[in-house]
């Protein structure tokens, strides 16, 4: 641990703190001494985990235990899957638990379930980890542009200003994850791409992590062309629901075929979430059981 990174911790605790090779010693009021603690046991946690701390990391775990919010438990070092500049981002349900294992194992994996289960923002956070970790060079993030109740035709605008709300969700979550000015910088330098699907046609992805959200929508054809982009060290993550396809009824969508074409190849990876698992506000979870209620009385 270099100094770069005690700098934080003695500019926000009054404490004095000494190392001497592998050993801490703190020497001050019980109660900041118990918090620097903590502080240390999280900045191992991210630097047995990621291989590297920064400052920026150090500021962030400090904030955090100076907030009095319970960042690591004894059962959360394998569920967290990064730190964001605002709290470390951890599976919490058993689903999102079984996520991790499939994705850590697989370079393709589907995840699949209703709106809310942490499908996409998990999928980002596994990408935005891997490029912090030097894992991969890249992130691409890809999403249908289906025509879901508007004319794309109609709305005002370049293409650009069109197609922005369909990728708005996958910017949301990246802005929760890797601060302004950095974010910007990757994406002007094309280390974070985030495109509509059809934009994927013709490439080769190699060290790169690369998503495609909202799979559901994707035709048999665009699923087939968006999983033989794969290229050398990469891995991909497919999200998508299932019960909210918005093609038109005579093309099936990619993700409901995918499910038998490619079970059990080795490498390919699937997960399914389901209510129990939706993370947002707890009417969510009411509102996806009484569309259920509704449309099983009603035959659809």
């Amino acid at each position: 641990m270099n100094d770069a990174n005690l700098k934080p911790v003695d500019e926000r605790f009054s404490s004095n703190v000494i190392v001497r090779g592998d050993t801490i010693i703190i020497q001050g009021v019980a109660e900041e001494v118990a918090a620097i603690e903590k502080v240390f046991k999280e900045m191992i946690f991210v630097l047995n985990t990621t291989g590297k701390l920064q400052p920026n990391d150090v500021y962030t775990i400090i904030d955090l235990t100076l907030q009095g919010k319970e960042i690591i438990s004894e059962n959360d070092y394998d569920n967290i899957i990064l730190y964001s500049k605002k709290d470390a981002i951890k599976a919490k349900t058993p689903n999102q638990i079984a996520y991790i294992k499939v994705v850590k194992e697989n370079d393709i994996c589907f995840a699949i379930g209703p709106a809310g289960t942490g499908k996409t923002y998990l999928a980002v956070a596994f990408s935005v980890a891997a490029l912090k970790k030097g894992i991969v060079k890249r992130i691409i993030l890809a999403r249908p542009a289906v025509e879901a109740g508007e004319s794309l035709g109609f709305l005002p605008g370049d293409f650009r200003e069109k197609i922005d709300p369909y990728l708005r969700p996958l910017y949301d979550a990246l802005e929760e994850m890797i601060p302004g000015e950095q974010l910007k910088n990757y994406i002007e330098k094309g280390v974070i791409e985030i495109v509509p699907l059809a934009y994927m046609r013709g490439r080769t992805l190699n060290n790169a992590f690369v998503i495609l959200d909202e799979a559901q929508n994707a035709t048999g054809m665009q699923m087939k062309m968006f999983l033989t982009r794969l290229g050398p060290n990469s891995k991909s993550i497919i999200t998508g629901d299932i019960t909210q396809i918005d093609l038109p009824s005579y093309s099936q969508s990619g993700l409901v075929q995918v499910k038998e074409i490619l079970r059990g190849i080795e490498g390919v990876g699937f997960v399914y979430f389901d209510k129990v698992d939706v993370v947002r506000h707890k009417l969510v979870k009411d509102i996806i059981n009484a569309y259920e209620k509704h449309y099983n009385n009603n035959g659809k």
